[in-house]
């Protein structure tokens, strides 16, 4: 195979301008203003900034993926100018020559088609020659470099964690052999072991094949580790370029500085916090097991062959007291998902029992559980799939107080406005009265997180809720939770596979794998003092400055 030098440019960006015309108010938004970079075949350029900044507008305008968008300026792919393209040659850009994995790919899966069908459909659109079987043997082949293995093939989405899903979204992105990934956020809701192994694939791919990659995140040490040159957004202008050393080492522009500040902050050790009520404890999860049994095909029941047992909750017990932040971290598929939904009682466990409050709610009724629900709320790790596409932001943040009807609809109305302003969305009427599909995906991170506050509960479970923001906007809603639990006298159970952000925020971490709970003790103890041998591998496979 013969190895394009490393001088040949893949991708030309020249004074380009992605703006978006309101019919409405006829006027012009900005969200991508005079940004000019290239990106060298073989090179990995890390694109940061805070949420709405314009990376991932950036991204998808690269792939014309923006059809209501105003794209001005030059925008080249290998000399061949892409705004130039007929919809035929995009088709067979997209994929081919050009590979996007997207933020959120909850969104982005057909929930009516396995995960093999996904992959044999992608591969056959383009390469029509395969047959379904080496189509099959191809796709099982880049699945399992993302840790997907061949027996999870005809499951469909809604059947595996966000992390899972993530991993698919990568492989599917792989299969065509681009030349040029685009990535936006494809680690955000991975533990930092798949997440390491990824990356590291993805950074052999440029070397060995000569591959692009342009990186979108809002992950400063992560960017660090694996790109060779960063480029810093904000409000939609390119404000920093250069080598990744040196713009993390020395940053020159205020915003890059500010981002940098944020970020190492939540590496830091914290200090001890008050201790939480250590009386009796308000959640107790005592034995809990959470099993599924994968459906057989025709020909396993007809051999009459033993079913497959996934243990996604294997005999978990702890206690969460009063006050207190638990940490709960460990790879994607590990079953911490699983494990909050068993906890709300929104799929029932297969045995154990979970106590809030001194109530079994393993052995309530769905009516019952649901009256509980007002003093337990959930962040949920994609935002997108979990607000109502039709509601705007004020209402869907107000909707649960109509559910338990706890107040009218002025008293909702100055609630959710309240929490709006709480949680960065400002100014405050101009965010209530949008659409989630209108905000970045940071910003609908904060309106769940917004909404979930609204009943003023005594626990929040929370599912990766700052996973999807950057450095900047995580410490400043992780200290908003903070002051929130203070407070209001607050409980967190919070999920993450993000080490430094459980460093900063939980009293104590228990590390979960493979369903079960390897290890748990106080935060500082486990970070200092690691004994389980995952949990070693762990701290030692997450990024740092």
């Amino acid at each position: 195979m013969t190895i394009n030098k490393m001088s040949d440019v893949l991708l030309t960006l020249k004074h380009l301008k992605v703006s978006y015309f309101d019919r409405v108010s006829s006027s012009v938004t900005t969200a991508v203003d005079d940004v000019s970079l290239s990106l060298e075949a073989g090179e990995r350029l890390g694109l940061v900034g805070e949420s709405g900044c314009g990376k991932s507008t950036l991204g998808r305008a690269i792939m014309r993926l923006l059809p209501n968008a105003i794209v001005e300026g030059e925008l080249n792919f290998q000399g061949e100018s892409i705004l130039s393209m007929t919809p035929q040659q995009l088709r067979r850009c997209r994929g081919e020559a050009v590979s996007l994995v997207f933020q959120d790919p909850m969104t982005r899966l057909n929930p009516l088609m396995t995960i093999g069908t996904h992959c044999v459909e992608t591969l056959r659109a383009h390469r029509p020659q395969l047959s379904d079987q080496e189509a099959k043997k191809s796709a099982i082949e880049v699945l399992e470099t993302v840790k997907i293995p061949a027996s999870r093939w005809s499951q469909y989405p809604h059947e595996f964690s966000g992390g899972m899903r993530q991993r698919v979204a990568i492989a599917l992105a792989l299969l065509l052999e681009p030349k040029l990934i685009i990535a936006d956020e494809p680690t955000t809701s991975l533990d930092v072991t798949v997440s390491a192994e990824i990356l590291q694939e993805l950074t052999r791919l440029c070397l060995e094949k000569n591959v692009g990659l342009l990186l979108i995140s809002h992950d400063l040490a992560l960017v660090g580790t694996y790109c060779d040159r960063v480029a810093v957004m904000y409000q939609g202008k390119l404000v920093e370029l250069g080598k990744a050393k040196q713009v993390l080492s020395e940053p020159k522009h205020n915003y890059t500085q500010s981002l940098l500040k944020a970020a190492l902050l939540l590496h830091l050790p914290q200090k001890k916090r008050e201790n939480a009520t250590t009386e009796k404890p308000i959640l107790e999860v005592k034995n809990l097991v959470q099993h599924y049994t994968l459906e057989q095909n025709l020909i396993q029941q007809l051999l009459k062959k033993e079913p497959t047992v996934i243990k996604a909750v294997d005999d978990v017990s702890f206690n969460l007291f009063a006050g207190e932040i638990f940490g709960l971290v460990g790879e994607s598929g590990c079953g911490k998902s699983t494990l909050s939904r068993s906890i709300l009682q929104l799929v029932r466990p297969t045995s154990g029992n979970v106590i809030f409050s001194g109530e079994n709610l393993s052995q309530l009724s769905e009516a019952q559980v649901r009256q509980f629900r007002r003093q337990i709320q959930m962040i949920f790790q994609d935002p997108l799939a979990c607000l109502n596409p039709l509601m705007k932001v004020g209402n869907s943040i107000a909707d649960p107080l109509f559910i338990h009807q706890l107040a009218t609809g002025k008293e909702a109305k100055e609630k959710a406005k309240y929490l709006l302003e709480k949680v960065g969305l400002t100014p405050v009427e101009e965010y209530y009265d949008r659409y989630p599909k209108d905000l970045s995906g940071g910003q609908q991170q904060r309106v769940s997180i917004a909404r979930s506050l609204i009943t003023n509960p005594q626990l929040i479970i929370c599912d990766e809720p700052v996973s999807m923001l950057d450095a900047t906007v995580q410490t400043q809603v992780l200290e908003l939770m903070l002051s929130l639990k203070k407070e209001f006298n607050l409980t967190y159970l919070f999920i993450t596979h993000d080490l430094s952000v459980a460093r900063f925020l939980c009293d104590r971490i228990a590390v979960m794998n493979q369903g079960k709970i390897v290890e748990l003790k106080a935060t500082e103890t486990l970070f200092n003092s690691p004994e389980h041998p995952y949990t070693k591998t762990l701290l030692n496979a997450a990024p740092s400055f």
